[in-house]
């Protein structure tokens, strides 16, 4: 049985009062690929992730599709337009084969009542979150590619890296078209740039998963 206080979120509950969400929690599973939700969908659930990979999407005015955000197991998703009753601002879309845990809008608030500490440790990881999302089409709009990459990197290696003896490892698997999306550019540039940082001994690639080698050096790229 899935652990709720894997959550951050969650992690200040004690195990009785974890037991007490647990009829709360409904499982489901998407497909890689499969849509959770789309933008302007009504808020109807709250998304726990216990396996897989979530990303959150918009499109651009051109129809190119950029990821705001990769959530990964023991990640949740969609809470502040739960919260605040409006629709979803953007897509959520599986990356790989998923399952989640979801809660209702109305059973959440219930939660929230009983737990008023949860609503504060929610309220300060959406505003990080939100801080991210305008960082991310900030950089978009304003940096180089190779900067945006950068960027990127070093946020993901915050997120998901791993200190091995090679440098700090990624701990996730992201596809070029991934990696471009991310950033809001094409296929092409986003492989000619990677290129461009393994040639300079700044990142390599290991079992499908990107290894920064030198992160200061990537960090001066910002």
């Amino acid at each position: 049985m899935f652990d709720i206080r894997q959550v951050s979120i969650f992690n200040t509950l004690s195990p009785q009062e974890a037991k007490e969400l647990t009829p709360y929690l409904i499982p489901e599973k998407f497909r890689k690929k499969e849509s959770v939700f789309s933008e302007g969908d009504p808020s109807d659930w709250f998304y726990i992730i216990t396996k897989g990979k979530v990303k959150i999407t918009k499109l651009s005015h051109e129809g190119k599709e950029i990821i705001l955000e990769l959530i990964s197991a023991n990640d949740f998703f969609g809470g502040i337009a739960v919260i605040r009753g409006f629709p979803y601002p953007a897509n959520a879309v599986a990356m790989d084969d998923t399952e989640v845990l979801k809660i209702s809008r109305k059973n959440l608030m219930s939660i929230l009542d009983r737990f008023p500490n949860l609503m504060y440790c929610m309220a300060t990881n959406i505003g990080d979150r939100i801080k991210g999302s305008h960082e991310t089409l900030k950089s978009i709009a304003l940096e180089k590619v190779e900067s945006r990459i950068a960027s990127l990197l070093i946020k993901l290696s915050d997120k998901a890296g791993e200190k091995t003896t090679e440098g700090v490892i990624i701990n996730m698997k992201l596809t070029k078209q991934d990696l471009a999306e991310m950033v809001g550019t094409t296929v092409e540039t986003s492989i000619r740039t990677m290129s461009k940082l393994s040639k300079a001994g700044l990142v390599s690639s290991k079992a499908g998963k990107i290894v920064i080698r030198d992160l200061a050096k990537l960090k001066s790229l910002t």
